[in-house]
């Protein structure tokens, strides 16, 4: 009897809660610009280059019922970021261009949403436009075997336009209904846990963490705790900034009072206390703690890197993204990789390491710019993660070894020897075959073997200077070089030129 009271309990601590949504496509097919229409965010504004480059997490309300959005970037360099965000969400939403069509984050996007199980409603996005499809791009999401409701499918599907705002209610409309089929729920009377959604260091306010509270609750004063860092939250606030006391299951949440900045994508929770949460930490670190061993080979050189990010997640994609740049002549080396601005213990570390020091969307502190001027230390910051990657791949080339490639251009066969003084000669000789420019580099050749090498100064026929001779052609030629011409050697005339290796 007592046993079915406490069932019967926990049952009544559950509750319906938000849905989930993560917003997936392609670069540029209108995913910021969407929400943005939903909610009139102005995402798109604070972000380098147009391209949305943070996990956003987002809170709305449609028909007196939240909810929440995580808006993660398009560009391929963020495959990660998109895959953690599909792993966190309860629904989404697949976003297609009518006018475009399926491309290769379209495909990717697909693959991560099956592969977290979780429901997909497609939105055919700028259908206001000329060009718009929709029909196509149902044909072209068939072919991946997403079949809409309107072919004989399952998955729902909804033409929209973010300019005008047609479709939208409509989308809001489909996200509640699947919600509401799914049966959502959570459990208010529980301690929170949740997952890491993005981490930087506040200047001003320490480690910061947006978090998605998955189920439970946060409360102002709680220990939390990550597999790698742990704190006492000092402030909660809500995706505007707001100040909260509290928050419940599926609300995104910037968090304030972590020891250090979490790492991204790690699951928290409330522990009872600070000695609790860091039990849990030294057991986890020594469950996985391993010793990286570098293999040098001596025929590659090597780049020392020196990363600094506004933020854990673009960290994380630049790094996916030099990982991705050819490293057969080049080693690419990460020696500190850390969020927050570029100080003077990186120009330390860069000038004990010979590293150059890269920055993403952060400040180089007063203090490092002069030593780094006084060190001749380079420090290159960009604002677009391409751009970076560009940056990189070109300092890779620069440090690649010089090749002098060695062009011959004919051969000469000396008939007379004229005069000989010291290092100067003038031989009569023929053309035997391709060309002689006045001006080469020649190599003297005596029974098929190099005995020295000169320059040809000056070329003359029939007594006049000329600039280059011909197959066939007899002419003088006064040479300089470090050896003695006899009649019968061959002279061979060649050209040098530095050639750079590529990566």
């Amino acid at each position: 009897m007592n046993l079915q009271k406490t069932e019967k309990h926990q049952q009544q601590n559950f509750q319906p809660r938000p849905p989930v949504v993560v917003v997936l496509g392609h670069v540029d097919h209108g995913k910021s610009s969407i929400l943005e229409a939903i909610k009139d965010l102005k995402i798109t504004e604070k972000e380098s280059g147009g391209i949305t480059q943070h996990i956003g997490a987002y809170e709305i309300q449609s028909n007196n019922k939240k909810i929440t959005f995580i808006d993660t970037p398009g560009h391929e360099a963020f495959s990660a970021m998109r895959s953690r965000g599909s792993k966190v969400a309860d629904i989404a939403i697949l976003v297609v261009a009518a006018e475009e069509g399926i491309k290769p984050q379209t495909k990717e996007a697909i693959y991560q949403a099956k592969l977290a199980g979780i429901p997909i409603i497609i939105a055919i996005n700028k259908i206001d436009k000329p060009q718009a499809d929709p029909e196509k791009i149902k044909t072209e999401l068939s072919r991946h075997e997403i079949i809409v409701e309107s072919r004989g499918g399952k998955i729902p599907s909804v033409n929209v336009s973010a300019k005008t705002g047609q479709g939208i209610p409509e989308l809001l409309e489909m996200i509640l209904l699947i919600a509401e089929m799914n049966n959502l729920q959570g459990d208010k009377n529980k301690q929170g846990q949740g997952v890491i959604i993005e981490a930087y260091l506040d200047n001003k306010r320490g480690p910061t963490a947006t978090i998605l509270l998955r189920d439970g609750v946060l409360r102002q004063g709680d220990i939390i705790g990550t597999a790698t860092t742990f704190g006492k939250i000092k402030i909660l606030e809500d995706f505007r900034g707001n100040f909260l006391k509290m928050a419940e299951p599926s609300q995104p949440v910037v968090l304030i009072g972590f020891e250090q900045a979490p790492q991204i994508g790690e699951k928290f929770k409330v522990y009872s206390d600070i000695i609790s949460a860091q039990k849990y930490i030294e057991k986890k670190e020594k469950k996985t703690e391993k010793r990286e061993v570098i293999v040098s080979d001596s025929r590659k050189k090597i780049l020392n890197l020196i990363l600094k990010a506004d933020v854990s997640g673009t960290l994380e994609a630049i790094e996916g993204v030099l990982k991705n740049l050819p490293q057969e002549k080049v080693i690419l080396r990460i020696l500190k990789k850390e969020v927050g601005d570029i100080n003077e213990n990186d120009v330390k570390l860069a000038e004990s390491s010979k590293a150059k020091i890269l920055g993403f969307r952060v400040k180089v502190s007063p203090i490092a710019l002069e030593m780094s001027d006084r060190k001749k230390i380079k420090i290159k910051t960009y604002e677009i993660i391409y751009e970076l990657s560009q940056g990189v791949r070109d300092i890779m080339s620069k440090i690649l070894s010089t090749e002098i490639v060695r062009k011959d251009l004919g051969k000469i066969k000396v008939l007379l020897i004229f005069r000989t003084e010291k290092n100067k000669q003038i031989v009569g000789g023929k053309v035997m075959q391709g060309l002689v420019n006045k001006g080469n580099k020649i190599e003297i050749m005596r029974e098929d073997a190099s005995i020295g090498k000169g320059r040809i100064i000056e070329l003359q026929k029939n007594k006049k200077n000329i600039n280059k001779a011909e197959k066939g052609q007899e002419i003088g030629i006064l040479c300089k070089g470090d050896a003695n011409i006899e009649q019968g050697d061959i002279l061979v005339p060649y050209t040098e030129e530095e050639v750079k290796e590529e990566l």
